[in-house]
């Protein structure tokens, strides 16, 4: 059932910042649970494998405006083009993206994900996998896709073990999640080694926390980088979030350009999984549901990779796919409330 609990600090909240508090309940029962429904009767969005490519880049929460704005600054990408996800939020589109229509060719593609929602709703092993869909109707709603089992996917690798958030590591922030680098080594890896005929890697940036600028001054993440929904509705400073964000997109596009410099790939698409609100129309953030233009269209550009064999990867796939962090306070560290 929905958790929108009734008490008096969430009654100040909703009249401190009633556009975020329309967003949680008008938005989420009137629009974002029926459009969910909808997508499991039917598919609203386009589906990947419809597509051509061999290797599928998925920054997460990327929206189409901020990668227009930084593809000047950089050679592989010469024009932005859109998509509309499958999806409003990662589980939506991992639980409609990897479906029983698309078996045989999911059983040829290697996946390597930071994204910490692959292991509830695609491994049904799991024993987080039962325990959130009882925490909100929409996640509960996905229960009646036809998604596919971990085991069907010729390679999945959990890469949000490597170094996940709040853990102490070799190349990111103990307040904000998985690097980049663990995905581009793993991905020219298993792009020189290994023979998939499709390879998605699954970068968690520009997803927050924000922790590109706090790396390069080495220091605690700022409020802003932490929790943007929770500063905005102090400051409504959508100014600084945006400026923040197109950082944390350029970190990861900077290793992007790596990976395209150090495998062989003729068709390489850049998108994500979906997009992000940070206001506009009264909605913030990426939910389950959500036809939001700024969260369901995406980008979709396309590109190649020449492997000049320049760098070699330093780190290798987690042991195993059973990660001892605790996947509720991980999604909690990624601003997610079930």
């Amino acid at each position: 059932m929905l958790r929108h609990e009734v008490s008096v600090d969430n009654i100040k909240r909703a009249l401190k910042n009633p556009d975020q508090a329309v967003d949680e309940t008008l938005y989420e029962l009137f629009y974002r649970i029926p459009m969910t429904y909808a997508n499991t009767v039917t598919t609203i969005g386009t589906n990947v494998f419809t597509r051509e490519w061999e290797v599928l880049i998925l920054l997460d929460t990327c929206r189409v405006d901020a990668l227009r704005a930084v593809a000047d600054e950089y050679d592989f990408i010469s024009s932005v083009d859109s998509i509309r996800s499958v999806g409003g939020r990662s589980p939506e589109w991992i639980a409609k993206t990897f479906v029983d229509e698309y078996e045989g060719t999911i059983r040829e593609t290697a996946y390597l994900t930071t994204n910490v929602f692959t292991e509830p709703i695609l491994d049904t092993a799991s024993p987080d996998a039962g325990s959130l869909a009882d925490k909100s109707f929409t996640y509960d709603l996905l229960d009646r896709i036809p998604t596919v089992g971990v085991e069907t996917l010729g390679k999945c690798e959990y890469l949000f073990e490597c170094e996940p958030v709040g853990e102490s590591g070799p190349l990111g922030h103990t307040e904000g999640g998985t690097p980049p680098r663990y995905v581009t080594d793993r991905g020219i890896d298993v792009a020189r080694n290994e023979s998939f005929d499709r390879l998605i890697l699954h970068y968690l940036q520009p997803h927050p926390p924000y922790m590109a600028r706090a790396l390069e001054e080495d220091r605690p993440l700022y409020k802003h980088e932490r929790d943007w929904w929770g500063y905005i509705g102090e400051t409504d400073d959508k100014d600084t979030i945006w400026e923040t964000y197109l950082d944390e997109l350029r970190f990861v596009l900077d290793d992007v350009e790596l990976l395209l410099q150090n495998m062989d790939a003729e068709r390489v698409v850049i998108s994500s999984d979906h997009g992000d609100a940070f206001g506009e129309f009264w909605e913030f953030g990426h939910k389950t549901g959500s036809m939001h233009p700024n969260v369901r269209n995406v980008p979709w550009v396309e590109t190649s990779a020449t492997d000049t064999g320049s760098y070699t990867p330093e780190f290798e796939a987690p042991s195993t796919n059973d990660a001892d962090n605790d996947l509720a306070e991980q999604l909690e560290a990624l601003g997610y409330k079930m």
